[in-house]
């Protein structure tokens, strides 16, 4: 027969100094795992919800980012032209040349400013954008210095709010609109016109890459093959859903989340000497208990799997004090920096049943750890030798 569980949380109750101290180290441990795990998890959301299968960007040969690639005028009028492409309602082929630029604006966590980026597009880019919707203001107009920003940008850069002006290239530019585009990284982008961005930067014709959409997704293969085997464009083209994908991969919140789980487990290497160390006073104080126990028939294995279980649920006082430590970074926005794109992007700690599913299985995995020794040593004792010492 097992020991009955109300055994064990009374002699947690009785000791509720060093139950608390051990619970709140592990919380400890459990939060920083959560917030990485949540941040992870907010980062492949932004990345999950970016690109559409039906897409393709081209870029130019040997370049992985838009911000590395230029392509001529020329090579987009030879792109617009291929098979396969889908048309508008007017008949015109869909898509976008775009030129990318990064300016420099203070947000609320850096007054002296961060990278963020700047994408210029003719009006058929927003068709390539259908998710796109105003959440305030109105879109750009074609010739004019004006831009709509992304709510990432607005949530956390104060001077690119509607009805601020922004300084960059030639001069001064109206923010005009704010938009979302789902949960994808262009909420992360200022929109405006791509002439107009030009003519700022010096930039007769050209643009960085072309967006295209495509009538189906079985034409993706034989787009990209036309588009390597054309010698006059020296261009490449990828899904746009792989181009995030490869994104995620070169962010600094691959970094930092591997920062985050190497912390949580160097502190839960101490959370589990805690623990151990809190169930081997609970051994050394309850010898004469151990003893009646096995007097009263209770096997070995009982009183191991007992203290196990005691360790256990320690462990998990712990890990639901982690989940409410982590609990106020949920839906909080946030930015990480990308070492393809040199502009940072803006997410939102997602702390959902993964993450904390996760946090509670580790803190688990710290009770058995913790608990195993001193319950090992508790179900070894003699029934006589733990009465003389009890």
């Amino acid at each position: 027969m097992g020991v009955p569980i109300r055994y064990n949380l009374r002699n947690l109750l009785e000791r509720k100094g060093t139950t608390l101290m051990t619970a709140f180290g592990i919380g400890l441990t459990v939060a920083v795992l959560i917030t990485s795990i949540a941040m992870k998890r907010g980062i492949d959301s932004v990345f999950a919800g970016s690109g559409d299968p039906l897409h393709v960007l081209v870029l130019r040969t040997g370049t992985d980012a838009e911000l590395n690639s230029t392509l001529t005028e020329e090579s987009y009028q030879i792109i617009r032209r291929m098979p396969g492409l889908a048309k508008d309602e007017a008949g015109e082929p869909i898509a976008s040349p775009e030129g990318i630029t990064i300016v420099n604006l203070p947000s609320i966590e850096s007054p002296n400013g961060m990278n963020v980026t700047v994408r210029g597009m003719l009006p058929i880019g927003l068709k390539l954008r259908e998710g796109a919707t105003l959440r305030g203001g109105r879109w750009n107009q074609p010739g004019k210095r004006e831009v709509v920003v992304g709510e990432g940008i607005a949530l956390r850069y104060p001077a690119a709010r509607i009805g601020e002006s922004l300084r960059f290239g030639r001069g001064s530019w109206e923010v005009v609109g704010e938009f979302v585009n789902g949960g994808s990284a262009s909420n992360s982008e200022l929109w405006t016109d791509l002439n107009q961005l030009r003519g700022d930067y010096d930039q007769q014709g050209g643009s960085n890459s072309v967006l295209v959409r495509l009538e189906s997704i079985s034409g993706v293969p034989a787009f990209k093959q036309a588009i390597k085997d054309n010698q006059r464009l020296g261009a490449a083209g990828i899904e746009e859903q792989d181009y995030y994908a490869g994104l995620t991969r070169s962010s600094t919140g691959t970094v930092l989340q591997f920062i985050g789980f190497f912390v949580s487990i160097v502190m839960a290497v101490g959370s589990g000497f805690a623990a151990a160390n809190t169930m081997y006073a609970a051994v050394a104080r309850r010898s004469g208990e151990i003893g009646t126990l096995r007097a009263l028939g209770f096997s070995r294995r009982s009183i191991l799997t007992s203290f196990v279980l005691e360790s256990v649920v320690l462990a998990m006082i712990g890990g639901l004090a982690g989940v409410a430590l982590a609990a106020p970074l949920n839906n909080l926005s946030a930015g990480i920096g990308n070492f393809q794109t040199f502009s940072e992007m803006s997410f939102r700690f997602k702390i959902d049943s993964v993450a904390i599913a996760g946090g509670l299985v580790f803190a688990a995995v710290i009770g058995v750890v913790g608990g195993l020794l001193p319950a090992w040593s508790a179900s070894r004792k003699g029934i006589v030798a733990s009465m003389r010492e009890g």
